[in-house]
């Protein structure tokens, strides 16, 4: 039986940097530490980071074989991990293929979540490196052991990859929020929120309640449609939460689009809320206060038979890489609920767990989002509701 869920562990380097150059990547049972899969190579002369980014290739590659459909990532480059996560950008012009093949492989899994060890946990894939190192530098490889490194690189040089650079220090490698992408042709994600409904209008948890559009909430979806071909004349494709509140939105789009097919993707389904469903949120305060104050603490946890929002951010994550890698360089509307739109956003903008409970996003508002398949994203617009003015 295929493995759901594995961890992989990677690292790469040079001597020289750039100097001879390999990586090392170890696929593991999280739950008994067995390993799965191991993976080294040599790769001639090449960077540290080059390195790294091809130890993450191989290790998500052999993951995928496994039939894998979750990965944790464990790494000790800081560099390639806040940059897989969308948190740095890449400056580098000899990364950006390399972060973009490794974007396309975390699309073909449910969920890859990215995280930064030290090195001393990371010592069976350095070990794997450092003996890549040395076939590639023509030296006697030692023994890779796992748990052991491999022989250490010549006097002053690093044997695996150095520290992550502070930011701004190495201007290769330093992210820039503003910098000029032109490479690289941007995928823009339009993101609306569906139309008024009764519950919206009372301010009622809606969630997986099938409530439809309310007559205003038509009007509103009428006026979105219009708003989207303004702003996007080519679009490549509408997807939609199946609730009907989003389905009967995303029609009035893709009939002002010229009748653009709307497909329907489950992960884009609102937040279950559980025992919550239907009610204010003075009536939840007054008889779960514990449980309110605990979900409003922590998105990682749920209301009473619910959903968490570290749950939905999962779903979301899956479609953003979905989109990323059957539509790049290509407009894609999204129509969806609070809670995966918030979420969106939150990950877009790097922002803290509390700018989910800050942000407001008004029924049929428009955000967009441009994102670059070296992991670069522009957040263009929150919550336009500008073509809604002339319904007040």
């Amino acid at each position: 039986m295929a493995p759901r869920v594995v961890s992989m562990e990677a690292d790469g380097g040079s001597r020289g940097n750039p100097g001879p150059a390999g990586y090392g990547a170890v696929v593991r049972d999280p739950d008994t530490g067995e390993v799965l899969a191991e993976r080294s190579e040599s790769l001639g002369t090449a960077t540290n980071n080059v390195a790294e980014y091809q130890g993450l290739i191989a290790g998500l590659t052999a993951a995928a074989e496994l039939g894998a459909a979750e990965v944790d990532v464990r790494m000790d480059s800081k560099l390639v991990v806040e940059q897989m996560c969308g948190r740095w950008q890449i400056k580098h012009p000899g990364l950006r293929p390399l972060a973009a093949q490794a974007a396309a492989l975390v699309g073909r899994f449910s969920a890859v979540r990215f995280s930064w060890i030290p090195r001393e946990q990371n010592r069976h894939a350095d070990a794997l490196a450092n003996a890549a190192m040395d076939a590639a530098a023509g030296r006697p490889a030692t023994a890779a052991a796992p748990g052991r490194p491999a022989t250490a690189a010549p006097t002053g040089q690093p044997a695996t990859t150095p520290a992550a650079p502070i930011i701004g220090s190495d201007p290769a490698t330093a992210p820039a929020s503003w910098e000029p992408r032109p490479t690289f042709t941007a995928t823009r994600l339009i993101l609306v929120r569906h139309g008024e409904t009764p519950y919206t209008e009372q301010r009622r948890y809606s969630g997986r309640g099938d409530v439809p559009l309310s007559e205003r909430g038509r009007a509103q979806a009428r006026a979105t449609g219009a708003r989207v071909a303004e702003l996007a004349p080519t679009v490549a494709a509408v997807l939609s939460s199946p609730l009907s509140r989003c389905t009967a939105t995303a029609a009035s789009i893709a009939g002002a689009l010229g009748d653009v097919p709307v497909r329907t993707e489950d992960d884009l389904i609102e937040c279950d809320f559980g025992q919550w469903e239907g009610r204010t949120f003075a009536e939840v305060r007054q008889q779960w206060p514990g449980e309110m104050d605990a979900w409003l603490a922590s998105p990682r946890i749920a209301p009473p038979d619910g959903e968490s929002f570290t749950q939905v951010a999962e779903r979301a994550h899956r479609v953003i890489s979905g989109l990323l890698t059957a539509y790049p360089g290509e407009t894609v509307v999204v129509v969806s609920h609070v809670s995966p739109i918030k979420l969106m956003l939150r990950d877009a903008l790097a922002a803290g767990d509390g700018f989910l409970h800050r942000l407001f996003l008004d029924a049929a508002g428009i955000s967009v989002l441009d994102m670059w398949p070296d992991g670069g994203v522009a957040v263009r617009t929150v919550n336009d509701t500008a073509h809604l003015s002339t319904l007040d």
